[in-house]
């Protein structure tokens, strides 16, 4: 049991939420001493193997099992005298866990190193001690390789249901084919997503791990004290100009002079905002969801006051998020990013810029009832000039107490009461006695087709349990606001001609004329798509672009709150050490 125990001590956990393994042929390995593979047969056997630690299940030892049943029981990492260089690889990447947004704390790379450390070390090291390093490293590269390629939690821990068509992780060919790579950290690579945009976030987490580290570069001072002064702009004093322009130099937001300027121009003061610091200013505002308008005021001050660490995390979290949606899509996708307030329609399942369609959009407002939920679902179908069913809800907190105090309102916002549903709902008198019926559930209100109708002129249908969708707005105005939660939790689209194009590109006779002329005729339409198209509502506080930038958003709905709650509650604790032979 002693070496057991050494195991033991290593703290290696398992990987969550994976099906049972199913049989994969293992690259052939070295052939192994005739007791290191009994040494592994008798570890994995184990009726409760320590090396397993106590968070491991039943499904993490069957993985373990079948790896070392198709292997033959032979070593993976080591010849039994020294370690593989996949060995060493795989070690160093759990120890830099954080290179790809995760938490070294997770995987004993630490322990490890030193186990093969003191292997190495060791006159004669048994071969008892090989094997246990052998699966110990194989348990840990299994979390490891699981939680890059699916995520460590299960999303519906957090309130989304994004379950997606996924290409299950096959952990043992996983874990065979870095066990014979040349570069194991070239291997892993493969098994995270392959989106253009991942690997780019990946990217800009190392940049702002540096910029994390620089001691006191955004301890910028307060703005004046004055009262009547709210903002600074160009030609202001302020006393930081200097300093912000150094950090501004440091974010790639200042272009106003040479790589590396750590001064104001020297025709401008020492203490003040020059042009090129305000075009910076609006660079930095543009980037972090703010009105880029140039000014210094205390919301955006506190936006470069932020403390970086606080930006890695966002990066973390967002690729996190990414690793749940599918690893391949199967076909061109639509994606509503809820705190950016952006739309992306994909032209093909290569997420290059170039290719998507982009547009504002409106989502829902930030109290838990009128949220806009994270989702996946297919779109099927749109439908031009549609009635708008206002929810039971809305029609009882917004509606009926309107219609109680003037009857005269229902007609005033072209409503109208109805019994039944869809086509075959019959209109009612709007009295008094039908108000209170829609009180009680029995009847209900819907808004006529039109230019003033909440929906717009078009809504497109992706049918799902939260009765959500996209669709137009009269309420053009609202798009011009940085900050765009204003629904009930539908998502309104900037640019729904646009939209219909690009959904209908697979019917050439819906031209943008015909378009047109449907959503400013006098019939409801109802359209049909060829093919579903996947809609995918995300929630990413931290995206990267091709141009280099880097874009923030609030965490309006306080699910990165949430994510890191969950995060940090599955996290691995070390198990109390246990003297050898003990139960």
């Amino acid at each position: 049991m002693a070496a057991a125990f050494a195991v033991a001590s290593l703290g290696v956990c398992a990987p969550e939420g994976r099906g049972a393994p199913a049989a994969t042929e293992a690259p052939a390995q070295a052939a192994a001493p005739a007791d290191a593979q009994e040494a592994i047969r008798q570890i994995v056997e184990e009726s409760n193997p320590a090396y397993l630690s106590g968070s491991a299940t039943l499904v993490d030892r069957e993985w373990v099992a079948k790896l070392y049943e198709t292997s033959h029981y032979r070593l993976l990492w080591s010849d039994g005298a020294r370690p593989t260089a996949a060995a060493l690889g795989l070690v160093q990447e759990l120890r830099q866990a954080e290179d790809r947004g995760l938490n070294p704390a997770d995987y004993p790379g630490e322990r490890l190193n030193s186990m093969v450390t003191d292997l190495l070390r060791a006159p004669h090291p048994g071969e008892e001690q090989w094997a246990l390093f052998d699966v110990s490293l194989s348990l840990a590269g299994l979390r490891f390789v699981t939680h890059l390629h699916e995520g460590r939690i299960d999303p519906a821990s957090v309130g989304h249901n994004l379950t997606v068509p996924q290409v299950k992780l096959d952990a043992v060919a996983a874990l065979g084919s870095i066990a014979s790579a040349a570069d194991a950290r070239a291997a892993l690579d493969a098994f995270e997503p392959q989106f253009i945009h991942y690997a780019l976030l990946k990217r800009q987490l190392a940049r702002y791990r540096g910029l994390a580290a620089m001691t006191g570069i955004n301890d910028l001072p307060a703005l004046s004290r004055a009262p009547h002064i709210k903002s600074l702009k160009v030609g202001d004093a302020y006393a930081g100009a200097a300093q912000l322009q150094r950090l501004l130099i440091a974010l790639g937001d200042y272009k106003g002079g040479a790589p590396g300027a750590d001064a104001p121009p020297a025709s401008a003061p020492p203490q003040t905002l020059t042009p090129a610091l305000v075009d910076a200013i609006e660079a930095f505002q543009s980037r972090h969801g703010e009105k880029p308008d140039g000014a210094l005021g205390a919301a955006t001050l506190g936006e470069l006051r932020r403390p970086l660490n606080d930006r890695v995390r966002q990066i973390e979290l967002t690729m996190e998020r990414w690793r749940w949606l599918p690893s391949e899509l199967a076909s061109a996708p639509i994606v509503v990013n809820i705190p950016q307030f952006r739309l992306f329609a994909f032209d093909s399942t290569n997420d290059a810029e170039a290719r998507i369609r982009q547009m504002d959009v409106i989502v829902g407002k930030a109290f838990e009832a009128t949220q806009t939920p994270v989702f996946a679902a297919d779109m099927k179908y749109l439908i031009f000039r549609p009635y708008w069913e206002v929810p039971y809800s809305i029609a009882v907190k917004e509606i009926v107490p309107e219609a109680r105090a003037n009857l005269a309102s229902i007609e005033k916002h072209q409503m109208e009461i109805v019994r039944g549903s869809g086509e075959s709902a019959t209109v009612v008198p709007n009295t008094r006695e039908n108000v209170d019926l829609v009180a009680k559930g029995v009847l209900r209100i819907r808004q006529r087709p039109g230019p003033d109708n909440s929906l717009g002129l078009v809504k497109f249908m992706f049918p799902n349990p939260y009765d959500v969708y996209l669709h137009s707005t009269p309420a053009r105005s609202l798009f011009g606001r940085a900050r765009r939660d204003f629904s009930h939790g539908c998502v309104r689209v900037s640019d729904p001609v646009g939209l219909a194009q690009y959904v209908l590109r697979d019917s050439p006779e819906w031209t943008r004329e015909k378009i047109e002329a449907a959503m400013n005729g006098t019939l409801t339409v109802t359209v049909s798509l060829k093919n579903p198209i996947r809609v995918f509502i995300v929630y990413g506080t931290a995206v990267a672009l091709e141009d280099g930038r880097i874009l923030f958003f609030d965490d309006i709905y306080g699910h990165d709150q949430r994510l890191e709650s969950a995060l940090d509650s599955r996290r691995p604790r070390s198990p109390a050490p246990q003297a050898p032979g003990g139960g």
